[in-house]
């Protein structure tokens, strides 16, 4: 029998897209025989996967996970909407979502983790599915917030089509030594205004400097069209960025919940009510298909697109 190398196996996996554990077992069986071993991923359904990774992938789910430690979020994106309601694929993003509690640093290192009840790797197991679905699947990026001293995990799905799936998703991690339970209901509270409101940072204090002083300039600019003297220009440009970080600050920007009072207020009042200290450490949120280009075509283009793949 001919020996199975790492330069075999590496080759197979460029032609074909499919995991390396596949790749292996293809030219086990086929006695180190690249073409045979094409042919083998081809009947098994596991090869293709390298075509379909070509293709634009939007759709699909936000997934969230909460335990005492930590907190996960991870988009997995697919193609269309319908797959994304898939049951293979929703227990996938499941899975995805309990290991991403343990590696979910990044996208390279959840790739590399064993799979849920596997000795094969979230990667090659993703290949799997997409051979499997048919479709581009993609882990697009994920999230994990860690336990500090006196943590409380809270989170949010928006537009839930299952348990922890759905199409935003938000954790929050407060540290509080106030009762677990007031404060996990506040954290609740709190992620589905950031789902509404959708900060971009805790206070002005954590808003990136390049930011403030690009929203400056175009004010200053826009003012300067009033004709006013600059001391008044200078007025009406402080009161301007006061009103940008009411929009894009946590704390300073109105309760959903009642629409009047300041997040900092509800927090204030809670803290007085609870006889504690309360900090909002961090947060997350991800929207599904954001930043994603898709590319419009028209019926026929799309049909033709499905018979040649």
């Amino acid at each position: 029998m001919s020996e199975v190398t790492a330069s075999l196996v590496k080759e197979l996996r460029d032609k074909t897209g499919a995991g390396m554990m596949d790749c292996k077992n293809a030219l086990v069986e086929s006695n180190a025989n690249i073409e045979e071993a094409i042919d083998w991923l081809r009947k098994k359904g596991i090869s293709g996967a390298e075509k379909k990774s070509a293709r634009v992938a939007a759709d699909g789910v936000i997934t969230v996970s909460v335990n005492n430690e930590a907190a996960s979020l991870v988009e997995i994106n697919s193609e269309t909407d319908f797959v994304s309601r898939n049951p293979d694929f929703q227990n996938f993003a499941k899975n995805i979502s309990d290991i991403a509690l343990f590696n979910g640093n990044s996208i390279e290192e959840l790739k590399k983790a064993k799979y849920t009840n596997s000795e094969k790797s979230v990667e090659d197991t993703l290949t799997d599915l997409i051979g499997l679905i048919g479709e581009n699947i993609v882990l697009r990026r994920t999230h994990l917030l860690k336990k500090t001293e006196n943590s409380v995990f809270s989170s949010y799905i928006h537009g839930q089509i299952s348990d922890g799936l759905g199409k935003i998703g938000v954790i929050i991690s407060i540290e509080s030594n106030g009762e677990k339970d007031k404060i996990n209901e506040f954290g609740k509270q709190l992620a589905m205004h950031i789902a509404a409101s959708k900060p971009i940072a805790i206070s002005s204090n954590d808003v990136d400097p390049s930011v403030i002083e690009r929203e400056r300039s175009i004010l200053i600019e826009q003012a300067k069209d009033s004709g006013k003297p600059d001391n008044i220009i200078e007025k009406m440009v402080e009161g301007r960025i006061s009103k940008f970080f009411s929009e894009i600050t946590l704390l300073d920007q109105t309760w959903v919940i009642d629409g009047e009072s300041k997040v900092s207020k509800i927090l204030n009042d809670l803290e007085k009510k609870l006889s504690c200290n309360i900090l909002i450490k961090d947060f997350k949120y991800f929207i599904l298909g954001e930043g994603i280009e898709v590319e419009k075509k028209d019926f026929a283009t799309e049909v033709a697109e499905q018979i040649n793949n």
